[in-house]
């Protein structure tokens, strides 16, 4: 299923970087961009660090606006509350892994998630752009429809009908990466013969891997998605619940998402659960930590975190 302006992306996703399906599964690291995380000195040293160990994708996340109190419900924990203090540094993600690519030559790079409705989708497809040509097509875009009514009413954009504005915003990001000359007119987007350049590395095209694990998020990854990033999922039990809905999602607007790239963070990863991802087809293990405060601990740091998961997908 094609729908207008979402042309299947995968069948040319390949990188310079990991494949897009690799045979093995990969181990990516969520570690950037909050905290001591944000600073110079460690986002650096977790990046080559990192990239020395063989982690597949360095991800970072993005919230423009923190409040000291919100009446908005996290969705990814029991009590609805964020773990990350609103007094956090917290870095914008394309910026982040721009210093991030020029501490590194081959890892990935991805945000998880980029809160999409809430930027001008141009600006966003030349920054995207900017960043896959400088790394050498080492970007996947992750994005999500965003969470926090309190963020979305600072940067004065509508919370209602996100979903939607984040499907006609992604539409218009693959036209504007994909025409020489590209002219768009939708509802909350409208622009007409515009050049914006550079473009991406693969064949013009960005990887757009979609977050949340609701049956909404599911089914937007099902209709137009190239990707999932599964995040803070409770075990393997529910990767594989959330990966069958997938499945019929697909099947229910006629899609094949065999394809798609599955990428999932678990709340309590252990190594232990490395066959079983694998043997249900999830593309990448993310693990989600917070570096240490001295850059010259990042090397064993990471190394202790990391390299147990990637001998467990060794052994597979």
């Amino acid at each position: 299923m094609t729908i207008e302006g979402h042309e299947p992306a995968v069948r040319v996703l390949r990188g310079r970087s990991a494949p897009w399906h690799d045979p093995l599964m990969q181990v990516g690291l969520h570690a950037l961009g909050i905290g001591d995380g944000a600073r110079r000195d460690i986002g650096d040293a977790v990046a080559a660090a990192a990239e020395a160990c063989g982690v597949a994708t360095l991800w970072a996340g993005e919230h423009v606006v923190m409040t000291d109190s919100s009446s908005s419900r996290y969705p990814y924990s029991a009590d609805g509350r964020i773990a990350v203090p609103a007094t956090a540094d917290w870095n914008d993600p394309l910026i982040g892994l721009a210093f991030a690519a020029a501490a590194t030559s081959t890892i990935g790079l991805a945000t998880g998630v980029l809160l999409l409705p809430e930027h001008n989708p141009v600006l966003i497809a030349k920054q995207a752009a900017t960043l896959d040509a400088l790394s050498g097509g080492r970007l996947t875009l992750g994005v999500g429809v965003g969470w926090s009514r309190e963020e979305f009413d600072a940067l004065g954009v509508p919370f209602a009908r996100r979903s939607a504005r984040t499907a006609e915003y992604v539409a218009a990001l693959r036209t504007v990466w994909r025409e020489d000359v590209a002219s768009f007119d939708g509802e909350f987007v409208r622009f007409d013969g515009i050049r914006v350049n550079p473009r991406p590395v693969r064949d013009r095209r960005i990887p757009v891997v979609l977050g949340g694990n609701s049956d909404a998020a599911l089914r937007r990854v099902a209709a137009w998605g190239d990707g999932w990033y599964g995040f803070a999922l409770d075990d393997v039990a529910q990767v594989a619940e959330r990966l069958g809905h997938l499945e019929t999602l697909g099947r229910e607007v006629g899609r094949d998402v065999s394809g798609l790239r599955r990428c999932v963070a678990l709340r309590r990863p252990d190594p232990g659960d490395v066959a079983a991802l694998a043997d249900l087809g999830v593309d990448e293990l993310v693990i989600v930590e917070s570096p240490p405060a001295d850059p010259r601990r990042v090397p064993d740091w990471v190394s202790a975190l990391v390299e147990p998961f990637l001998r467990a997908v060794a052994a597979t």
